[in-house]
């Protein structure tokens, strides 16, 4: 049910409408924004969802020249200018300024609650051709992946090109300069450390470039019968550990910019550097994506010599938690399975296993962004209201 409009009227000399509504509450909202907003035809393209109104013709210092309630479910300002403006109560209600209500937004849009983590993970499960044809199951998987940051798919073919069909489940695959998919097994002369038998540190997929992949796909096509073990840990979950436990170490790895280098011959030629820091924070110092590839991490390190030795002991206790057993969780994937996880936060290795004249194990790997992820969760969604209604 749509909200009602009790009253509505203007303030701060004009420079606010306050509308109060039929439950009680109350909001508040910036003229000037309301004007920005404005949804009639000349201000609003509806086809594109778009801003017509250039901002050159926005005046910041805009007042209502009169407010009225068109009805219960509408507001009607009239601008100096003689322009009028039209705002629906529900659409006013959802973009209310309180923090209540921004705080739904949020949760709404960008879904942040965090499910963290460590050895005693019960790893989420799904059938892959569930998540292929079925839009409730591929929207639980997307919405998994998202709190979790990690979910299997089982039971897909063993065979290259499973996860084209899965990057266009979601829309499309992020290409980087290994191609659209790749490849992970013994090669001679590896351009990539994962492409030998040996192990694999715990590490986030390309920090070396200026926006990592967030997604990462791993579909097992071959396994190694001895050896080969996968490895996970929340990153997140031990970047709060290591806040409470050493908040400079923390305060280090958020604030230095670390060198990232990556150059060689795949899907064309590449010579790619970098700076990220370890662990990337927002505004309130929480850890949003983490940064981290002792392979890739270059011999050049632009710091003063005096910070160098506490940055390698902040990372050394970094590495020692993410690396401690309460907080990795093991795992060995089977032919079929295709693990999907979320390479802002969740860290992966690999044991080592033994070489032989023959590929004993393979994996076929792809990217996507979380751009493309949430896209495709936000149409499901709206697709299973729709049909539900």
């Amino acid at each position: 049910v749509s909200p009602g409009i009790q009253k509505v009227e203007a303030l701060d000399e004009g420079h606010l409408v306050r509308v109060k509504w039929e439950d009680g509450g109350e909001s508040s909202y910036p003229c000037v924004w309301l004007r920005d907003n404005c949804q009639c035809p000349l201000c609003f393209l509806p086809s594109a969802g778009a801003r017509r109104l250039l901002f050159e013709d926005l005046d910041v210092n805009i007042v209502v020249k009169q407010v009225a309630l068109a009805d219960r479910k509408k507001i009607s300002i009239t601008w100096p200018d003689e322009h009028t403006s039209e705002y629906e109560a529900e659409w006013l209600k959802k973009r209310c300024f309180s923090e209540e209500a921004r705080a739904v937004m949020r949760a709404d849009l960008f879904l942040p609650d965090c499910h963290y983590w460590g050895s005693g993970l019960q790893l989420p499960i799904m059938p892959f051709e569930e998540i292929m044809y079925n839009d409730e199951s591929a929207y639980k998987w997307l919405c998994t992946l998202k709190k979790v940051g990690i979910v299997l798919l089982t039971g897909a073919a063993t065979r290259q090109g499973e996860l084209i069909k899965l990057g266009h489940r979601i829309g499309f695959l992020r290409l980087t300069f290994y191609g659209p998919t790749w490849q992970v097994q013994d090669k001679a002369d590896a351009n990539n450390v994962a492409y030998t038998t040996g192990r694999l540190c715990f590490h986030t997929d390309y920090p070396v470039l200026q926006h990592p992949p967030g997604v990462q796909f791993l579909h097992c096509i071959k396994q190694a019968t001895a050896g080969g073990e996968s490895e996970v840990v929340d990153g997140f979950h031990v970047a709060n550990k290591l806040k409470k436990q050493n908040p400079e170490a923390y305060q280090i790895l958020s604030s230095t910019a670390v060198d990232y280098i990556d150059v060689g011959v795949d899907y064309c030629d590449f010579a790619v550097h970098c700076k990220q820091r370890i662990i990337d924070v927002d505004s309130r110092g929480q850890a949003i994506r983490i940064n981290y590839n002792n392979a890739t991490r270059d011999t050049v390190f632009d710091i003063p010599a005096e910070k160098v030795r506490p940055f390698y002991a902040a990372l050394k206790e970094f590495n020692d938690l993410l690396n401690s057993a309460e907080h990795k969780f093991t795992y060995k994937l089977k032919p079929g399975d295709i693990v999907t996880f979320d390479n802002w936060r969740v860290l992966h290795g690999r044991q080592s296993y033994p070489s032989g004249s023959e590929v004993t194990r393979h994996l076929e790997g792809a990217y996507a962004d979380w751009d493309v992820v949430m896209s495709r969760l936000r149409i499901l969604r709206k697709r299973i209201d729709l049909s539900s209604n």
